[in-house]
């Protein structure tokens, strides 16, 4: 064809729509696509452009080695400071809702060999063992008397809403008591000895005590 026909078929003065086609046909040409940009360079431009922001830099402006430097510091002792504060919580969060069941499944001990467990764990000053098993003891006990229905997925709690049923006398006692045993056994703080002597006490006092007279007997047992 003839190139002055050719050229005079080409518009000259192309519509809107006909030119943005033109531009995105051409800007899609390979030569085009390789002087972009990667996204590994995008995300180091704005890493830096970031790092500019947090002292206040002009951009394209010299970067202070110092100052990536401190920002550096500061990044890793914020992920350092929240793994050691989270950690933590998130352990209570989980002993919060796990099952806190007073016996272990194959736990078949009597009342008299765990209150002899609590009384050797005192003798070691490992208090946290003695608060568990003395309490344990005083679950057993009551269990051993059909005072209390003693499950195998009762939690401390249960046995001392249970328990203050025969005994509404000592209802906070064994309410303070399933919280020493929660706290030592399943939120891991520190037993003490004046714990022990309250859940021994509170112990000794049940094993003796005459239940109250219950009228409907299924309370006990709820």
């Amino acid at each position: 064809m003839n190139p002055l026909v050719l050229a005079a078929q080409v518009p000259l003065d192309p519509e809107a729509d006909e030119a943005s086609e033109w531009l995105r046909q051409e800007l899609a040409k390979q030569e085009y696509l390789s002087a972009q940009p990667s996204l590994w360079d995008r995300a180091i431009a704005a890493f830096w452009e970031w790092v500019n922001s947090l002292f206040g830099n002009v951009p394209g402006a010299p970067i202070d080695p110092t100052g990536i430097l401190v920002a550096l510091v500061v990044v890793v002792l914020g992920i350092v400071l929240a793994i050691l504060v989270g950690r933590p919580v998130l352990a209570r969060r989980s002993a919060a809702t796990s099952d806190r069941h007073v016996f272990l499944d194959d736990d078949a001990r009597s009342a008299a060999e765990l209150r002899a467990a609590s009384e050797a764990a005192a003798e070691r000053g490992d208090w946290a063992l003695a608060v568990t098993e003395r309490y344990r003891a005083l679950a057993r006990e009551l269990g051993d008397r059909t005072l209390i229905a003693v499950r195998p997925g009762s939690t401390a709690h249960d046995v001392a809403r249970r328990a203050a049923v025969p005994f509404p006398d000592e209802a906070d006692a064994l309410a303070s008591a399933a919280r020493d045993f929660d706290d030592v056994r399943y939120l891991d703080r520190a037993g003490t000895e004046a714990a022990w002597h309250r859940t021994r006490e509170l112990d000794t006092r049940l094993a003796t005590a005459r239940p109250a007279a219950i009228g409907d007997l299924d309370r006990m047992h709820a």
